[in-house]
């Protein structure tokens, strides 16, 4: 009998106050977003772990007109065999996602054939495809450094429209890249099991290959050791994150690394720590968390080596390659070898990071540059009451159609409803619906980390306990103390050599791993973001345990196995809530 996550307690939840869903002109396919009915218990909803902080009302607009969209518009070009796409309800400000189904097994069927006639030419064009869609990319990023200042509402809004049209595309761009590559990986697993091979290895034979967002954190260190050479630690240290910028601006002696720090900055700080959220500050608008991270890494007792790691990473999956070829022979080596380096080729584990850098830390800012210049023009007092205005009603300003007197105490309402909402995500249903039956779909067991060991955390009583079991994601032995972070508002200030225990991670989430001992998730699998970057910068790490952020408390001191996959509460901390 199928298991049940029962919708009831969150069909009644309100959503923003004064939303109008007839006037909602984001773009979409299938399936606006919207609140909870009981006919949505028959699919699977996870409690999307990308957006921690909730959905501010303009950020709906990029997850809609961008992820939405693109991931139904590509689900339609590749095709998926039983999918459509990603489709969205909310509980407060708090996104739930799933697949958009395709319902007929006749329709099923035909799709099936159609990406088996596609997929060889998909994955052979790949690196050429990803080579033009980055030059195209950085021609959309034209956006993020014009000019704003002496544009009028009407041209703040036909700015917003462009910006619009930026995310809308990226996301195509990153759905016609990801649907292609996870097949092609998931076929790799497929083979492997066949094979008699542990399918888990697949994700081991595909790592060891730097990244733009590796390329970020190595310069942030670069930095660091500058710092260091010039005399600037006990600035550093003596400075909290918050002033740093401050300080080191009026200090001559930090001169010539600020010149370094600011030509970083202008390179890697389109990003913000929140992947897609408009309402989050990216660095080159508030440099204190790559600057607060610095005053971390300070503090540690040696530079992070990356050749190291990228050696260490190399050699076990040459390694983990060599063994299992040594188990095969004749048709079946030929089967392996011609998958393994189609999966070079088109490697899902590397692309899985290098498109953050493109697309998931930055495509959205500029709709955040549309909103503060458009809070400028208006005198808004509280310029971050607009990202809580709808993109109809943003519109609506700037075609002059309202003026801001008219919206003013519905934003505020707004804002303070989001607020008090940020409360009650730790006690919201980690998943809603009904459990898929024996295997979960690849893309919520490998990227969500769905599988065995989720669910049997998540029904087992975690709060009492000191063992939880979850997915072995990254290998390795480490204890230290724990860092519980329910958001990356604090990342910077994770301490080395502690323990990082959260939800799940996104790429923003990734100069961390450079100073952490290990790395404890809710969610995630043996693709998402904690684990592809722990096997990378050589950290245990444990995901899928469904109630780590609740069962272990911010300084506790916890012993990570990210071989067995077990996470053990050594001793008790005094109580600290999470950040």
């Amino acid at each position: 009998m199928a298991t049940i996550f029962p919708v009831d307690d969150v069909i009644d939840e309100p959503w923003y106050p004064g939303y109008d869903p007839a006037r909602n002109d984001d773009f979409m396919a299938f399936d606006r977003p919207g609140n909870f009915s009981k006919k949505d218990e028959t699919a699977f909803w996870p409690l999307d772990f990308h957006y921690p902080r909730g959905v501010v009302p303009l950020g709906v607009t990029v997850i809609v007109s961008g992820a939405c969209w693109g991931s139904q518009v590509a689900a339609e070009a590749v095709p998926l065999p039983a999918g459509r796409g990603l489709r969205g309800r909310f509980v407060g400000p708090h996104l739930y996602a799933t697949e958009v189904p395709v319902a007929s097994p006749f329709e099923i069927e035909l799709r099936t054939g159609r990406v088996a006639q596609r997929m060889p030419e998909l994955i052979a064009g790949f690196p050429e495809m990803w080579r033009r869609a980055v030059a195209e990319l950085e021609g959309w990023q034209a956006l993020e450094r014009r000019d704003l200042s002496t544009l009028d509402r009407a041209g703040i809004g036909a700015f917003f429209d462009e910006a619009v049209t930026y995310v809308r595309r990226a996301w195509e761009i990153h759905f016609e890249a990801m649907y292609p590559l996870l097949a092609n990986y998931l076929g790799f697993q497929g083979l492997c099991g066949e094979l008699g091979l542990d399918p888990g290895q697949v994700a081991t034979f595909l790592q060891g290959y730097p990244s733009k967002i590796v390329e970020t954190d190595r310069e942030l260190w670069r930095l660091t050791a500058l710092a260091r050479e010039q005399g600037l630690e006990a600035l550093f240290a003596s400075t909290e994150a918050a002033d740093l910028s401050g300080a080191l601006r009026s200090s001559p002696a930090a001169e010539a690394w600020l010149r370094e720090f600011d030509s970083y900055i202008d390179v890697y700080g389109w990003r913000t720590e929140v992947i897609t959220d408009v309402a989050v500050a990216p660095w080159v608008e508030d440099p204190i968390s790559p600057l607060g991270t610095i005053k971390t890494f300070l503090t540690a007792s040696g530079d992070h080596d990356f050749d190291a790691a990228i050696q260490q990473a190399a050699a076990e999956r040459e390694h983990a390659i060599a063994g299992a070829r040594s188990q095969l022979t004749g048709e079946e080596l030929k089967a392996f070898d011609a998958a393994l380096e189609s999966c070079r080729a088109a490697n899902f584990t590397w692309w899985n990071e290098e498109h953050n850098f493109y697309i998931d830390l930055r495509a959205h800012i500029p709709i955040r540059r549309a909103a503060l210049a458009l809070a400028d023009a208006l005198g808004v007092e509280e310029r971050d009451d607009v990202f809580f205005l709808f993109s109809y009603e943003f519109r609506d300003l700037c075609a002059g159609r309202q003026e801001w007197s008219d919206l003013a105490d519905i934003t505020a309402e707004r804002r303070a409803w989001f607020i008090a909402w940020q409360e009650r995500r730790g006690a919201l249903p980690r998943v809603l619906g009904t459990r898929p039956q024996g295997s979960a779909d690849p893309v919520v067991k490998e990227i969500f980390g769905m599988g065995r060991h989720y669910f049997e955390a998540l029904e087992a009583d975690g709060g009492a306990g000191t063992r939880l079991e979850g997915l072995p994601a990254s290998s390795g032995v480490a204890r230290g103390r724990a860092r519980v972070l329910l958001s990356p508002a604090e990342l910077h200030a994770i301490e080395p050599g502690e323990v990082l225990v959260c939800e799940a991670t996104s790429p923003s989430w990734t100069p961390a791993f450079t100073k952490i001992a290990a790395c404890v998730c809710d969610v995630g699998g043996s693709l998402t973001h904690a684990s592809i970057v722990s096997r990378e910068y050589r950290i245990p790490c444990v995901t899928a345990c469904a109630v780590a952020t609740t069962t272990i408390r911010t300084g506790d001191i916890v012993e990570v196995d990210g071989g067995n996959g077990v996470v053990t509460i050594v001793s008790r901390g005094e109580a600290e809530p999470a950040a």
